[in-house]
């Protein structure tokens, strides 16, 4: 059923190069990764932000956080290159034998904890957690005179200039390249992870920064990782109509007129490949529409099968509340619910972390 329903879309092929030739062996998918690459920031993101040099200074640390359990710091990371840009960055690490697994996470807001962020909850899990708000590196509206917008100064007449999400996601590779630097866990096991926009933001980071072994994406919907052809709920126009910003302009343009793409959102998904990436719907948000996540989830998996793993497993079931479907490099998982960060999505995010963890 999934199959034929992908059929019907006539959706672009990950595996066809630029000029119709077939994609055969994991050499040539490293060619087309590079299309699809310069493709999702010349029509839809932007061009990211090169990687610059990173400063860090600490600000505060409690080593007696969450009832002595762990080590809760704030850092301030700056960017000489940038005129004085920075922004803050707050990481909890759990007090045990061995380094722990990794969360990179943007959030809405400052708390820490934060009804998004259960910060004890995940460090009780064994996992530390690396967060920002992602207005302290840009703000959520059309003004790019201000944060990084402003220190980069970008040019919003250029069509493939960046939008927020591309900025938001630059900001989340080089919060990995100060950890990298600070060091205390499994640098073999980093996930970055966010919700609504930031799970498309998170989709962006993973995409594009391969050091992410693992990439989550919650509700994030049109423009994430919900296919955008026939998808109900938010569109290209609604999208783009309340927040053009946070893409190029080049997107623009495919307002009402999404079949005319040369590429759908399984494109983004399948430059994970053979890395693993994790999307969690809600079954009450039909404006990120859970159906189209599905389908974009088993849209991207040939990428890993060409790679000799496997994509999405379960093609032949339509999901139900409380599906969870691991046992490929793709991951998904439908909750009751409505648009929301949960716990149980964090849990989700865990399990499947320790699952490819505990096997590779």
């Amino acid at each position: 059923m999934t199959d034929d329903k992908l059929k019907s879309l006539n959706l672009p092929y990950i595996l066809r190069f630029s000029d119709g030739s077939a994609v055969h062996t994991a050499a040539d998918f490293q060619k087309r990764r590079g299309e699809i690459k310069s493709l999702l920031q010349k029509e839809i993101y932007g061009i990211l932000p090169e990687k610059l040099d990173v400063e860090f200074e600490l600000v505060s640390r409690d080593e007696h956080a969450f009832a002595d359990k762990a080590v809760q710091s704030l850092y301030r990371l700056s960017f000489p290159d940038l005129n004085g840009f920075s922004f803050p960055v707050r990481t909890v690490f759990p007090k045990l034998k061995e380094p722990p697994p990794l969360f990179v996470f943007m959030n809405f807001r400052y708390d820490l904890p934060d009804k998004y962020y259960p910060a004890e909850e995940i460090m009780d899990g064994g996992f530390a957690v690396a967060s920002f708000c992602y207005k302290d590196v840009t703000s959520d509206d059309g003004n790019f005179s201000n944060g990084l917008a402003g220190a980069l100064g970008i040019n919003r007449a250029k069509d493939d200039a960046a939008g927020k999400i591309a900025l938001w996601a630059w900001a989340a590779s080089e919060t990995l390249d100060f950890l990298e630097a600070v060091g205390g866990y499994d640098k073999k096991n980093v996930a970055v992870a966010g919700h609504s926009r930031l799970g498309k933001t998170a989709l962006v980071a993973g995409a594009f920064d391969e050091r992410f072994k693992f990439t989550f994406s919650n509700n994030s919907g049109c423009a994430g990782a919900a296919l955008t052809r026939q998808k109900i709920g938010e569109n290209v126009d609604a999208i783009c109509g309340k927040f053009n910003y946070w893409f190029c302009p080049a997107y623009e343009k495919y307002r009402n007129n999404e079949n005319k793409m040369p590429f759908d959102q399984h494109f983004l998904l399948a430059l994970c490949a053979p890395r693993y990436v994790a999307v969690s719907s809600a079954a009450e948000d039909l404006w990120a529409d859970p159906r189209s996540e599905f389908l974009c989830c088993a849209a991207a998996s040939p990428a890993y099968s060409l790679l000799g793993g496997k994509g999405l497993e379960h093609f032949d079931k339509i999901p139900k509340i409380g599906d969870t479907f691991f046992e490929g490099g793709i991951g998904y998982v439908l909750r009751g619910g409505s648009h929301y960060l949960s716990r149980s999505d964090w849990r989700a995010f865990m399990d499947f972390m320790r699952l490819k963890s505990a096997v590779d």
